[in-house]
């Protein structure tokens, strides 16, 4: 490993805002399951960004909105340090991170621990649909952790992710509640528009336009 990235690994592992669970203590009664608002120590909204990569969602949101906790979730223990490193220097109290990966984020939270769920840019899993985050399979992990009247938000540049998630919407019937395939040429004025990922300024920059859609599960 590059001493670079080594030492962002090690640093990482420093701040007290960042958990890094090992596959045994995710699956294994994770201690954090049911018990985040006192991670946070108060009972404030936990709204989740998954495959938040330098979290710079989570960042904007919980800037805005200190009243509520913003919890960054990815693998990429490099990513992650970028956005936990700005919290810590920035002595926020509402932002925290999980590095696991999305396929076990089930076993992280208890019934109706998560108000909401932003999706930033995900892999769109052109070759295996099952894996894309919008698909059934992980909605009914959400199901799990997700408040009645939870809002899950995704954008993309992916037409095909887009179209796949708004028939999975419509299949399942759960409630879109808008869309648009050209997010910055809408009149759409709100968090959606709060800030600019790493790579939508790069789909920007190369004239992809960007697509977003809000929903609500059916339960």
């Amino acid at each position: 490993m590059p001493k670079k990235k080594q030492e962002r690994f090690d640093e990482t592992a420093t701040f007290p805002h960042v958990v890094q669970p090992s596959f045994d203590e995710i699956h294994h009664n994770f201690p954090l399951k049911g018990k985040w608002a006192g991670f946070f120590g108060n009972t404030h909204p936990i709204i989740l960004e998954l495959g938040c990569g330098k979290g710079e969602y989570t960042l904007a949101l919980a800037k805005r909105y200190p009243h509520n906790n913003y919890l960054g979730v990815d693998i990429k223990g490099a990513r992650i340090w970028r956005g936990a490193k700005t919290a810590f220097e920035d002595g926020m109290k509402n932002v925290a991170f999980l590095r696991t990966r999305i396929d076990f984020i089930e076993h992280a939270f208890a019934e109706n621990e998560v108000d909401s769920i932003w999706i930033t840019f995900p892999d769109p899993q052109p070759v295996k649909p099952r894996k894309r985050l919008t698909s059934p399979l992980f909605l009914s992990r959400y199901a799990g952790f997700l408040k009645p009247g939870g809002i899950i938000h995704l954008k993309t540049d992916n037409t095909e992710l887009f179209e796949f998630t708004l028939e999975v919407i419509n299949e399942g019937n759960h409630q879109l509640l808008m869309h648009t395939f050209d997010l910055h040429n809408s009149n759409l004025d709100d968090d959606v528009m709060l800030t600019q990922t790493h790579y939508e300024k790069l789909f920007l920059a190369e004239g992809k336009p960007i697509k977003y859609l809000r929903f609500q599960l059916e339960k």
